[in-house]
């Protein structure tokens, strides 16, 4: 439904929007697809509590996009020949505004279009189920916007930005390369600028002297200065650069160790967009995909979705952690014999399936299964070995019936010469 919609190209723009501006606003339509609405573009009033209460949305439209019903309603005609009241042009825009306001249980919605109400904008949305989805980047209180991720290395970044200014400047002017010649000397400054490249000319090489700054140590306090501070920044975004140490031997448990601690420093952040941007998604287009009867209708109450996200995530990471290096420990102490004796295979793997978020239900077989599967595999050899055994017995008493069988046919043979035999002489042996 999301690559179909396209949802992760305007969710991937919006989550930039709540990095630098730390507010934007989702629409997600019942015919698809989702639109990320700037800070300049709409406003929204919260209660004390974070409730949303209303919302104003602007959208500049097209004149032609207009119906011919709403055209008329409006006034507006695109194809007058004559300028007039009526007259719009196609390149001028309309503005339209969305007014989504919370009226007990549910949201209810109209449009306006140069004051006038449009008739059939008129709706209400379950409250859950919303299509405009406001978003934070992080919580205020008392405060209708949220604040952004930027907002709070905005220092460092003006700092970064000057340092980074002025070295750029300082290397352009460095970077002129400027001759000069004493006017007391004896080398004319007209000849070695006509002079060509390995030319000669008569003149003394006291009496030219190449400008330079003599900034080299200014230049590099400010790049020192510019590389803690991309330093800081980096670890700040979460650069992959910035948990590696500079050095031959670096362990992947120094690298898993700095990820964690980034990561759980940025478990709050996590966690409002888990209540505010990911369950809100989810149950819009699961609702969006229940009427367009892709998806059944469940009953009211019976499924509800659950983010794993945030400190709850955060908290199963370190669940795992624990369990690998509790299994490691076993597992170098008292040996792989003893631990397939002491431990309960079946419940280390539900609890690893768990701490990953991985649903082991159909995946993993159940104590039953296991114990039906190996009670049909020894029936199997059980029954194995019965034909085995019997295939013994029967053999030496199918060989043994051969033989008398093939004494008594040798014995049917000769007595059968001896009838066609003449008389007086003796048949040959068989």
């Amino acid at each position: 439904m999301s690559e179909q919609g396209a949802v992760r190209i305007s969710a991937f723009g919006a989550l930039k929007q709540l990095v630098v501006t730390g507010n934007v606003l989702l629409h997600l339509p019942e015919d698809g697809g989702m639109r990320a609405f700037q800070l300049d573009r709409y406003v929204v009033q919260r209660d004390a509590v974070g409730n949303v209460l209303d919302i104003v949305v602007l959208e500049d439209l097209a004149p032609a996009t207009l119906t011919k019903e709403l055209q008329a309603f409006l006034g507006y005609d695109v194809e007058a020949e004559e300028q007039g009241d009526k007259k719009i042009s196609r390149d001028q825009t309309i503005s339209l505004y969305t007014h989504i306001y919370r009226e007990k249980d549910v949201w209810e919605i109209y449009q306006e279009i140069a004051g006038k109400v449009v008739p059939e904008s008129f709706g209400t949305y379950p409250l859950e189920k919303t299509p405009w989805i406001p978003v934070r980047f992080s919580k205020c209180e008392n405060e209708d916007y949220g604040r952004s991720y930027v907002e709070e290395y905005l220092g460092d970044i003006k700092s970064l930005d000057g340092l980074s200014q002025a070295i750029v400047e300082g290397s352009a002017i460095a970077a002129k390369t400027v001759f000069l010649v004493n006017p007391n000397g004896t080398t004319d400054p007209t000849s070695l600028t006509k002079s060509p490249n390995g030319g000669v000319i008569a003149g003394n090489e006291k009496d030219v002297t190449v400008l330079g700054l003599n900034k080299y140590n200014d230049f590099r306090v400010a790049l020192e200065t510019m590389k803690d501070i991309n330093g800081r920044m980096a670890q700040a975004f979460l650069l992959n650069s910035s948990i590696q140490r500079s050095g031959e031997r670096v362990t992947a448990e120094e690298i898993r160790y700095m990820a964690q601690e980034l990561e759980t420093a940025l478990g709050g952040i996590y966690s409002i967009l888990s209540q505010e941007l990911q369950l809100p998604l989810v149950q819009r287009i699961m609702f969006v995909m229940e009427r367009a009867k892709k998806l059944p209708v469940l009953p009211k109450g019976a499924v509800k979705p659950v983010i794993v996200t945030g400190m709850e995530a955060l908290g199963r990471g370190n669940d795992l952690n624990k369990l690998q290096q509790f299994l490691t420990i076993l597992n170098s102490t008292v040996g792989q014999q003893v631990m397939q004796e002491r431990l309960n295979i079946g419940d280390a793997i539900t609890r690893v399936g768990t701490a990953l978020g991985i649903d082991t239900v159909g995946l993993v077989k159940t104590d039953q299964e296991v114990q039906a599967a190996q009670q049909a595999a020894q029936q199997a050899q059980q029954q194995q070995a019965n034909a085995a055994m019997m295939h013994q017995a029967v053999a030496p008493a199918v060989n043994q019936a051969g033989g008398i069988l093939k004494q008594r046919m040798a014995h049917a043979d000769n007595k059968e010469l001896a009838a066609q035999a003449p008389q007086g002489q003796a048949p040959e042996a068989a």
